[in-house]
């Protein structure tokens, strides 16, 4: 008799881990190019999708089979990297299986470079999967697992009810920096009115963080004389820095704003902030200073970027722009080091003509009176700009709508695209 020759199982099995770890190496990839994304002047909701239904592809891959999809994805959770760790939650907490998502949220606390894949995947899941462990987590005893819950929260608009209060006011949960920084967030993003005794209680801490998310939470609450609370914030290079002037500007009375934004003139290194100040305020009144900007090439680029969200006019449209190699050709060889990330993908107006476009156009335009994308602050304009404007004018539309409309949450443009 001849013997049948049976094909061994694990050979068979380890032929696939290539395709289940070039998966994992794809979505990982794929969502750190989506998060950077997420901030960038030349995508918008519709590019975000596209990107989001890619990823999708790479975890439906993993999910074919299950066994060699996690193993693929435990091996990635070596690397501590916040897309493999956004893929192994999300993977997961699809199967449905108690220990993989222990071994998951074990790994994305112990690094936080890695924690907001963790925080993503859970923002990114359906809610009937999400949900109970977002609750679990809230209702948990270790802070971190708290913390989890919360920014799950901030990521989904989601209100945990009497939970937040309950953070808010335990000495345990004060203690803890990081958590009580995001349930202050959390309060400002929900417009959740009830909690605004726990907000006055924050904003008298010495803590920066603390005070920083107190104050800006109270100014989304409608209490708009603490906007002057983010002085500090404004005017001193840190990490909320670029929060407090996108908030302040757009809350505080004009003349005040005008005296902020002459004052931070007077420091020659913060010539960039000031130009964010200018846009986020939207008074042409800085319009033709703008426009003096667009000649210095470190410069030009932002301030055509402001220039565009006071008045609405699209450079590339209106054949506006430069190419950037000319006007570097004509600078000084110190100034060919001056790339910035944030300016990488804005146009490059060129400053000549669209002095002659504001020329004829600016006036239309009243001094004194705010902005945003040509037109006064409106819920029609904020709302399309949410829908079709670029990312960062989106966050911008999001802001002045949450500042207008007090009973809505502020829109998470940074949150998946659940449809278009």
């Amino acid at each position: 008799m001849v013997a049948l020759s049976i094909p061994n199982y694990l050979n068979f099995k380890n032929a696939y881990n290539p395709t289940y770890e070039q998966y994992v190496s794809d979505a990982a990839f794929l969502w750190i190019l989506r998060s950077i994304a997420t901030n960038q002047p030349h995508y918008n909701a519709n590019d975000l999708f596209e990107l989001e239904q890619r990823i999708e592809t790479q975890l439906d891959g993993l999910m074919t089979s299950i066994d060699m999809g996690w193993q693929a994805c435990d091996d990635a959770l070596q690397l501590q990297e916040p897309g493999e760790l956004f893929t192994a939650m999300a993977i997961a907490m699809r199967s449905h299986e108690v220990h993989k998502i222990q071994r998951a949220v074990e790994v994305g606390l112990e690094n936080n470079l890695a924690t907001p894949g963790l925080i993503s995947a859970m923002g990114w899941l359906p809610v009937d999967i999400a949900n109970p462990w977002t609750e679990r987590f809230l209702k948990g005893k270790e802070m971190n697992h708290k913390y989890l819950g919360i920014a799950v929260c901030s990521v989904r608009r989601q209100d945990p009810g009497e939970i937040l209060n309950n953070i808010l006011q335990r000495d345990d949960c004060q203690q803890d920096e990081k958590l009580y920084a995001r349930a202050l967030r959390l309060v400002g993003e929900l417009r959740r009115q009830d909690c605004m005794p726990e907000i006055n209680t924050a904003m008298t801490v010495e803590n920066s963080e603390i005070r920083f998310w107190a104050n800006w939470s109270a100014v989304l609450l409608g209490h708009r004389t603490s906007a002057y609370n983010l002085k500090e914030f404004v005017f001193n290079t840190g990490p909320h820095q670029n929060q407090a002037i996108q908030l302040a500007f757009r809350s505080l009375p004009i003349e005040t704003a005008r005296k902020w934004v002459s004052k931070l003139s007077e420091d020659e290194s913060q010539v960039r902030i000031v130009i964010k100040a200018a846009g986020a305020l939207g008074d042409p009144h800085a319009i033709n200073w703008l426009i003096e900007k667009m000649k210095t090439p470190a410069l030009a680029r932002l301030a055509g970027e402001a220039f565009t969200n006071i008045t609405g006019v699209d450079l590339k449209q209106n054949q506006l722009l430069i190419d950037p190699a000319d006007q570097l050709s004509n600078t000084p060889d110190d100034t060919h080091d001056i790339a910035l990330d944030e300016d990488e993908h804005l146009p490059c107006p060129h400053a000549e003509k669209v002095m002659a476009l504001w020329r004829t156009y600016g006036q239309n335009f009243s001094i004194g009176h705010r902005y945003f994308m040509g037109h006064f602050i409106a819920a029609d304009t904020l709302k399309e700009t949410l829908a079709k404007g670029t990312q960062r004018q989106r966050h911008a539309a999001a802001m002045e709508l949450a500042l207008n409309e007090l009973g809505v949450p502020l829109p998470n443009t940074s949150a998946k695209v659940l449809s278009l």
